[in-house]
């Protein structure tokens, strides 16, 4: 699986930004897709993962009422909707996917290259 990861950029606090994944190769089996990020100096951790079958979303807490994820299973991408981004958002952004499962438990083996996302103050 491939995944293409786009939409980052430069922001200020209060700002919007979506960001968009497009899986390629091997996608028929795929479940689990979603976003993770990572700060300078900081664990990769998830922040919103959606489900293949019924659009079931696992938010970190620090995404929740703020940024909204959906999916394209026909188009195989899948979309991070953040509103109302802070200086704590910054982070390269990836998307991944996983084979089995869906959740924050699943294994999501796949990474696509990063993207920046920058919130000034």
């Amino acid at each position: 699986v491939q995944l293409q990861a786009s939409g980052g950029g430069l922001v200020q606090a209060g700002d919007s930004l979506r960001l968009s994944c497009a899986a390629s190769g091997r996608t028929f089996d795929i479940d689990g897709m979603g976003w993770f990020r990572q700060a300078p100096g900081k664990e990769r951790e998830f922040v919103a993962l959606i489900s293949k079958r019924r659009g079931y979303a696992d938010y970190a807490d620090s995404a929740k009422g703020r940024f909204a994820i959906s999916r394209d299973n026909g188009k195989n991408t899948v979309d991070l909707q953040m509103n109302s981004l802070k200086p704590e958002d910054t982070a390269l952004y990836y998307c991944a996917a996983s084979r089995a499962g869906w959740d924050r438990r699943a294994r999501y083996n796949y990474l696509g290259q990063g993207t920046q996302v920058t919130v000034s103050s």
